[in-house]
């Protein structure tokens, strides 16, 4: 099972190696997709996380009891189709390919499922025809 979500890391436990102990501890993998981490400042981590689900409960438990908070991560990338107007800006900072054109129409084409949501693209469309659900 996997599982997308943002850990919010007190001061305190940001020298925490929390993935360390999650792939020790629980058998459960954690990607990083986005880490906004510094010594003695509130940490964030957008990790997506994988394994069984009794580990994922777990492993959640654990870290709840560690203080750190968890919600589930269910920001998404939004193309308005509309305003959109195929430039191709966006596929040249999207670090996942989950934007490409397609060869043959030069339209823009979205694979949702290999989005990180990294947000590079939204500040380069000339259009602002991308945005986040949030």
């Amino acid at each position: 099972m996997k599982k997308r979500v943002t850990l919010t890391f007190p001061k305190r436990s940001v020298q925490m190696p929390v993935t360390y102990r999650l792939a020790k501890d629980f058998n459960v993998a954690a990607n990083i997709i986005r880490a906004q981490v510094a010594p003695n400042q509130i940490g964030k981590l957008v990790v997506e996380l994988s394994g069984d689900i009794d580990a994922l409960e777990a492993a959640m438990d654990w870290m709840r009891s560690q203080d750190i908070s968890i919600s589930l991560a269910s920001r998404e990338i939004l193309i308005d189709e509309d305003v959109c107007v195929h430039c191709g800006l966006c596929t040249g900072v999207c670090p996942s390919e989950a934007l490409s054109l397609e060869p043959e129409t030069f339209k823009l084409t979205f694979v949702r499922s290999r989005c990180i949501v990294c947000e590079q693209c939204i500040p380069i469309c000339p259009v602002q025809a991308i945005s986040t659900n949030l």
